[in-house]
Order: C-alpha cells, then sequence, then structure tokens
C-alpha cells in the first residue's frame, strides 16, 4: 500500500493546498509538476445514466417518510470513514437509513428533506468528483487516483433520481437553518455540531424509530434481494463443504475464508461476522474467533450471510457433521432442533403474533429436554413456565431480516416482538440446544454438542416462503448433500 500522502476532510479540500504525508519520500511538489497534473486528462462525465432499479422504490420510502414528518426538516447521514489505524480506514459501510432512503452508498453524503408546500424536497448532499485544480485528485488520500472515481453530481442525480449538491456547503446551511428538524444521530460527527442547538434526543429517536418500523415489511425490490442473498449464502456452504478436509488440516479460519470469499465474489460482503463454531464451540453462541480445530466425528456450526451489493443480507444456519455423517446421539439432537424448526416455521403466517413461532419451538425443546430425562420429573408446562429449558436453548427463536442482520431493531415492542405478522415481513426461524462442555447437569456425551439451524422466512399471503430452502435440513438430507458435495 503506498504511502506517500496524507488524507483530506472533504470540508477543507477546496479552501487549503492538499497536505504531504509526515514521512513521505517527496520533500513538496514543484510548480512545474503542479500544473503539469492539471491538464491532459479526457473529459469522462457519463451522460443519459438510467436510475438505478430501486429508485422508484426509494421515493416511495421517502414519500412515506415525508407524510409521518410534515413541516420540519429531516436530515439522513449516510456517514463517514472510521480509522482502523493510524491512517487506515475500515471499509465503509453506509448507514442502513441513507442506503434505504436513497440506493446510494457513498461516504459523507447526507439526505435532507426540506419542508415544501404539503410535503418536502428532497436533496442529496455528496462529495462532487475529486478537484483538479488544487490537486485533489492526486494528492489527496481520497482523491480518485488514489480510491477510484466518484460519480459527479449530474450522474448521481440521474442514477438517483434526487438533485443533488456538494455536501461541503451543507454544515454552514444547516447552521444557519431554522424551524424544527430531526436528524438520525451516530452517523456523522459534523452534521451532528452544525445542528446542535436544532435538534433534541428525543425528537431524533422518533425519526429513527420511524425508520426502523418502515423496514418491517419489505417491498418487492427488498424481498428479491434477499432471495438474492439467500441464494449466494447456499453457494458458500457448498464452498465449505466441498474444503472440510483442507480446514481439518488446518483450522476454522479456512471456513471463515471460504465463505468470505464466496461474499464478497457475489455481494458486497458478509452480512455479519460469520460464526465458523467446530467441536465445543458450536455451543459458544458468537464464537468468530474461528480459530480453533476441525476435527472428524465433530459438529460444525455454521452461522453466515452473505450481503448483496445493495446491503441486503441472508441469516442461516447449518450444523453439519464434518466427517459426513451424525453419530445416533449427534443425530438425536439434531432432529430435535429439526423438528422444533419445524413447528416454529408453521407459525409463521399473516396474522399471527409475532412471539408465536418462538413459542411453539421452545415448546418442542422442553419436551424433548423433559424426554431425554435431562428436567428430573417436572412436567413440559412447569419447564416453560419457569423457563428452565433456556439452559441449554439460551437465545431467542428469531429476529426480523433484511438491511441489518438484526433489522428494525429500534422498532416499538408493539411493532415488533408483541406485534403481528403481516405479509412481506422477513425473519429467521433459529431454535438450538447447546450443552456446555463443563455442564455437570447433562449426561458426559452430551457435553460439547451444540446444534443450531436457522432460516430466512417470508411471511406470505397464504403463509410462508422459506427463502434459504436451497439448502438441506432434515438429517439425511444434510447427509446425502454432503455426500454429493465431497465426491
Amino acid at each position: 500500500m503506498s504511502e506517500e500522502l496524507a488524507p483530506e476532510t472533504p470540508e477543507t479540500a477546496e479552501a487549503e493546498p492538499i497536505k504531504q504525508r509526515k514521512n513521505g519520500l517527496y520533500p513538496g511538489i514543484s510548480d512545474e509538476l503542479a500544473e503539469n497534473m492539471k491538464s491532459g486528462w479526457a473529459d469522462t462525465e457519463l451522460h443519459g445514466l438510467e436510475p438505478i432499479a430501486q429508485a422508484s422504490y426509494t421515493a416511495a420510502r421517502r414519500a412515506a417518510l415525508s407524510a409521518r414528518f410534515p413541516g420540519e426538516r429531516l436530515v439522513i447521514p449516510a456517514g463517514n470513514l472510521k480509522t482502523r489505524s493510524n491512517d487506515t480506514e475500515y471499509a465503509f459501510r453506509a448507514s442502513t437509513e441513507y442506503a434505504y432512503l436513497t440506493g446510494d452508498l457513498t461516504q459523507d453524503s447526507v439526505l435532507v428533506l426540506e419542508p415544501a408546500g404539503g410535503g418536502h424536497d428532497a436533496t442529496l448532499y455528496l462529495l462532487p468528483r475529486s478537484n483538479r485544480e488544487n490537486g485533489e485528485f492526486w494528492l489527496d488520500g481520497q482523491g480518485e487516483l488514489w480510491v477510484g472515481r466518484r460519480n459527479s453530481l449530474t450522474e448521481a442525480e440521474q442514477l438517483l433520481g434526487i438533485p443533488a449538491k456538494d455536501v461541503r456547503e451543507l454544515p454552514a446551511a444547516l447552521t444557519e437553518a431554522t424551524g424544527p428538524v430531526r436528524n438520525v444521530r451516530g452517523h456523522d460527527a459534523g452534521i451532528e455540531a452544525a445542528l446542535a442547538d436544532k435538534v433534541t434526543a428525543e425528537r431524533d429517536e422518533e425519526l429513527r424509530v420511524f425508520l426502523s418500523e418502515a423496514r418491517l415489511v419489505k417491498d418487492a425490490f427488498e424481498i428479491a434481494e434477499l432471495q438474492k442473498a439467500c441464494d449466494a449464502t447456499a453457494r458458500g456452504f457448498e464452498d465449505v463443504v466441498k474444503v472440510l478436509d483442507k480446514a481439518e488440516a488446518t483450522s476454522e479460519r479456512y471456513i471463515e475464508g471460504t465463505f468470505f470469499l464466496r461474499a464478497r465474489v457475489d455481494g458486497n460482503d458478509i452480512g455479519y461476522g460469520s460464526i465458523c463454531a467446530a467441536g465445543p464451540h458450536a455451543t459458544t453462541l458468537h464464537w468468530v474467533r474461528n480459530d480453533g480445530a476441525v476435527r472428524a466425528g465433530e459438529l460444525l456450526l455454521l452461522d453466515a450471510g452473505v450481503e448483496t451489493t445493495e446491503l441486503y443480507t441472508a441469516d442461516v444456519t447449518r450444523t453439519l457433521p464434518i466427517n459426513g455423517t451424525f453419530s445416533p446421539l449427534q443425530r438425536q439432537i439434531y432432529d430435535a432442533v429439526y423438528e422444533a424448526q419445524e413447528a416454529g416455521i408453521a407459525a409463521v403466517k399473516p396474522g399471527a403474533a409475532f412471539r408465536d413461532f418462538h413459542d411453539a419451538a421452545q415448546r418442542v425443546l422442553a419436551q424433548k429436554l423433559v424426554e431425554w430425562g435431562l428436567l428430573g420429573d417436572l412436567s413440559v408446562e412447569k419447564v416453560l413456565e419457569l423457563g428452565l429449558q433456556r439452559r441449554w436453548t439460551l437465545h431467542g427463536t428469531g429476529h426480523m431480516l433484511g438491511m441489518d442482520v438484526h433489522d428494525c431493531a429500534v422498532a416499538r415492542t408493539e411493532s415488533y416482538v408483541n406485534g403481528t405478522l403481516e405479509p412481506g415481513v422477513c425473519l429467521t426461524v433459529e431454535p438450538g440446544l447447546y450443552f456446555q462442555a463443563d455442564d455437570l447437569t447433562v449426561p458426559e456425551e452430551y457435553r460439547g454438542i451444540g446444534v443450531r439451524i436457522e432460516d430466512d422466512i417470508l411471511v406470505t399471503e397464504d403463509g410462508n416462503r422459506n427463502l434459504s430452502a436451497a439448502l438441506p435440513r432434515r438429517a439425511e438430507e444434510v447427509e446425502a448433500w454432503m455426500a454429493r458435495l465431497k465426491g
């Protein structure tokens, strides 16, 4: 990675000379070189661009937002780069709220809805193309010769269907703005500073809650993206099965890397840190260290999801016998979780309470734990009343899914966990049983076994559709699938 230049902030890129990196190899820039770099470049402006595929959907989402907050200025930032170490940054990921409303994924951008008549006028504030007069395009750490070309403001308008302006003008404009304002916090410190005396935490939270609840029901574009994410994820799981022998020779990291390759080839990234938990690591719910051994005879719990280029993620889990065949006890526990998942999926339908699928799955698992003698002589009803099954089931049976793996997370409780399912809702159903390696309350042979099965379920008009059905779930089907992939 080259290291000649220092990064420059958008606010100062036009006004100040580009700073040199402290220990760069070149002591300065001659006037002749600076002048030479200003000219001799072809015109690369793009013309006649078609709107992005989701432009009509983002327009509808903005209209719903406008109707909810009439007469108020609404500010939704994409966010800024975050430093990883010294002068390197994490890969940028636009805020969910901004991407949902615009379809744009670029850093430092801000959507502003200005009150106009009975509604709002939307404006996108973006970084324009790198400046060639002051050398930004080749001297600045975020100039296009360093990180790639940005769309011009005109190009962005054509693609996104929203008027665009230079974002470097926005902080001053917001500072002078009057009237009620709401801002989505936590993404852009500069915008928050400009609005410090104009917003309240309570009003801003109302905006964030509304945008979270707006995503509870997915539109057609979103459903197609989630299906795309699930299909790519299924291919990633197949990739992993094909290289389990290499994982045995190395570690869980081989599994992690294999799935990541699929995510980067077929999408934008992984939607969350992949859980590649082999053996007793499968009993740790969010095992993302992925540095353990992969051993024949044990189970691999793989919880992973591809995020599409439009930032919709799958969230799928399969528990696989590393040698391709379940042992009798592994099969017993796996079948119990499968039965619980079947009960949970059957409870996902329009008009059902959100909690129904969780209750259905937990009842099955409680019954199995009682049958296996792990809860003494207690009845299933008493176990559920006291929540005693949770020693081994641990977590809720699912959550909303979309642009965030735990989507709609700040929605009101009455709209989410106490809400009612309707067509367009997408959620996970993911029961599990986890017997910790040090759990002395279960027979020794149970210890260190963890099983979870997770699928992404769309509520339809007449029931539900399993978006991740391309991956087998029945134990015998899993074994046959693995045998076929391993050749």
